[in-house]
């Protein structure tokens, strides 16, 4: 057997036609264009959050579902739409996507509340300072100008179990705190009991409302895989 050299390999590599398309299609990462048997709960989430355009608080909005039903790519789907007309007409409008999974990001209340700030572009140092201070800094830089602000706390069920629901309640009520600017806050959770086991203080602030992903069925799931195929492989390779 001839030995090949690791150079001889990549050129051999390089010379061969490619499977994939667009290999990121099949990623956890990926956003589609087109989102599949989701229709009416991107309409659900783009309807309680259009009031932003017109520098209206939105409507909390709690959304749960098992793992796979799509509430991430909804929402970043409504939050890149919302951005694409707000920049176009100058609309003072700010979303912040949160993944409370990475510890890097979510695993105290303190660095939940840098990271916001941080989004900002004003820093803050990783540890260090009293949790208030990081509070002030927070109400400091959004309240700068007239502003929305949609915060999206991803698998907020996560940061709860982490940290206790003390920083949703303060998250929930700092509006109160505000002269010029609005927050308002999009949960998403894999528990469909996650408010069940909040403090009744903290689910009178959250209110307002709730959207259920239900799982797809077999036939979606096929359309699915489908459509994924079809963007991440070249023709005539699946």
């Amino acid at each position: 057997m001839v030995q090949m050299s690791a150079f001889d390999f990549f050129e051999e590599y390089l010379e061969k036609p490619s499977l994939f398309k667009n290999a990121e299609a099949l990623t956890l990462k990926f956003n589609p264009d087109n989102i599949p048997h989701r229709n009416q709960e991107i309409n659900l989430v783009a309807q309680i959050l259009a009031p932003a355009l017109k520098t209206i608080k939105p409507s909390n909005i709690f959304i749960y579902g098992k793992p796979g039903t799509g509430k991430t790519v909804v929402v970043k789907d409504v939050l890149n739409n919302l951005n694409r007309i707000s920049e176009s007409k100058n609309i003072p409008l700010k979303t912040i996507y949160l993944n409370c999974k990475m510890n890097s990001v979510a695993d105290t209340e303190y660095r939940v509340i840098a990271q916001i700030v941080r989004e900002f572009g004003r820093d803050v140092p990783v540890t260090g300072l009293p949790t208030n201070e990081v509070y002030n800094e927070l109400f400091s830089v959004i309240d700068e100008k007239k502003q929305i602000i949609i915060l999206v706390l991803d698998e907020v069920d996560v940061l709860i179990n982490k940290c206790g629901d003390t920083i949703l309640y303060n998250l929930t009520r700092i509006n109160e705190s505000l002269n010029n600017a609005c927050i308002s806050i999009v949960g998403i959770s894999n528990d469909i009991n996650f408010k069940n086991n909040l403090e009744p203080r903290v689910k009178s602030s959250l209110g307002e409302e709730e959207i259920v992903f239900s799982p797809y069925d077999a036939l979606q799931l096929k359309d699915i895989l489908n459509q994924r195929a079809e963007l991440a492989f070249n023709e005539n390779s699946f």
